[in-house]
């Protein structure tokens, strides 16, 4: 009788214990508290709450038809007892939960998608999303808060070559940007609305692998000097952009030679001892390369936006990577700009200050992508459209990384960078790396 009143007492002292400190780990630890306190409670809140919600939403069916035969009348009313379609244990998901639903005969997705704001307000959670990946069942979606208010990244992908964990997505998955799936990106956005913050969580992410860094910032290095110590040539001048440029188109066409010569289609196919390093090109204020006042002007230009087309045309076979940014990226730049944006399947677009640049950036994609993109305010900084190659889009916000962050990473990474030129992989060790 002892042990067991010592028992209860222990597990309530827990208890108490528990919600002493409950706001302090919610306040400072929100996915422990999650796990801890907010899971369960939520999990228990969808099972109790289920067949009252689908029942006052009509989504629950009865077994047994609402009208009847007595004699030769025929009786209809309020079916009795309507049956809730079958919940599954809600799952613990990073930072909310999942829980698969099986539809009932005749019900579709669709009678379920005008009722997730019901649920997330029966739930008591942010916003609860809709996903349908087998016939005949639907999965609920629950998120706890909001993941971009303040992107956190509390777990690592796994480490592979020119992949980059940025950010979070707005269905709290991590946004990746994946270079060997879509080679080449194209990121906009006004001042102050998180364009360089994302460019600076790209090339953190990037300095710890086995990747040849250029840059060209035509604002005399101001952004991309950040990183110099991780970059192999940096060019802050259109005359030192077009040089870097035409170098790279040359070491392109070097690679395409190699290719041939061992019968491979790719760097990637290549023996270990004769691959060389992936580049990545990050070009920001793109529209700088593009402004001409005069013939020679002009002629610069042209060449410059020839070259850059060719590698948008030619890197991905050749692990050559273009990062194209600008605060306006238009049309009225000229055919060149237009022609290098087809070429760029990767697209991120912050707030901006003229709809040409979100048209060029997302026109071309998804018109709702686009209206999303010219709806974000000013309040929003670091929130952006991003899409890829696969058509998809969704609202993202980027990790934020200051500028001595930067210039620690860029720092401590510096001996990765290769000099230029000299991109050969530094030891046959490193093999598996492009695994």
């Amino acid at each position: 009788m002892i042990v067991l009143q010592l028992l209860w007492v222990a597990m309530l002292a827990t208890v108490l214990i528990g919600l002493s400190i409950a706001p302090s780990v919610r306040r400072n630890y929100p996915y422990l508290w999650w796990c801890l306190f907010g899971y369960p409670v939520s999990a228990v809140r969808v099972r109790v709450t289920w067949r009252r919600l689908t029942t006052n939403l009509g989504l629950a069916v009865a077994k047994r038809p609402g009208r009847a035969l007595i004699g030769d009348t025929v009786v209809r009313g309020d079916p009795l007892r309507p049956a809730p379609p079958r919940l599954g244990v809600p799952k613990l998901r990073h930072g909310g939960l999942d829980v698969v639903v099986r539809l009932h005969p005749g019900q579709v997705p669709e009678h379920f998608t005008v009722a997730v704001e019901a649920f997330a307000h029966a739930w008591r959670v942010h916003s609860v999303r809709l996903l349908s990946e087998e016939r005949g069942f639907v999965t609920l979606s629950a998120l706890a808060w909001d993941p971009l208010r303040a992107p956190v990244l509390p777990y690592r992908l796994k480490e592979r070559l020119l992949r980059a964990v940025v950010g979070l997505l707005e269905d709290g998955r991590a946004w990746t940007i994946d270079l060997r799936r879509v080679p080449h990106w194209l990121i906009v956005g006004a001042t102050r609305s998180g364009k360089s913050t994302l460019i600076a969580a790209l090339v953190k992410e990037l300095a710890p692998q086995r990747v040849a860094l250029f840059g060209i910032d035509l604002k005399g290095g101001m952004e991309l000097s950040l990183f110099e110590d991780r970059l192999s040539a940096l060019a802050a001048t259109r005359a030192e952009a077009a040089h870097l440029l035409t170098e790279l188109v040359a070491e392109a066409e070097a690679r395409m030679q190699l290719c041939r010569s061992v019968g491979a289609r790719s760097i990637w196919d290549l023996p270990a001892k004769l691959r060389k390093m992936p580049v990545v090109l990050i070009v920001d204020e793109v529209a700088e390369l593009y402004l001409a006042a005069t013939r020679e002007d002009k002629a610069e230009v042209g060449e410059i936006s020839t070259n850059l087309l060719r590698l948008a045309q030619l890197g991905a076979a050749l692990g050559v990577h273009l990062v194209i940014a600008g605060q306006r990226v238009g049309s009225d730049l000229g055919p060149g700009v237009t022609a290098l944006r087809a070429q760029l399947a990767g697209r991120v677009c912050h707030r901006v200050n003229d709809a040409g640049t979100a048209e060029m950036a997302l026109g071309d994609l998804d018109k709702d992508a686009l209206v999303a993109a010219q709806q974000i305010t000013v309040a929003e900084q670091g929130v952006a459209i991003a899409a890829d190659a696969d058509g998809r889009w969704a609202r993202a916000r980027s990790v934020h990384v200051t500028p001595e962050q930067a210039r620690r990473a860029a720092r401590k990474y510096a001996r990765l960078a290769p000099a230029w030129p000299g991109l050969h992989v530094p030891d046959e060790s490193s093999e598996g790396v492009y695994l």
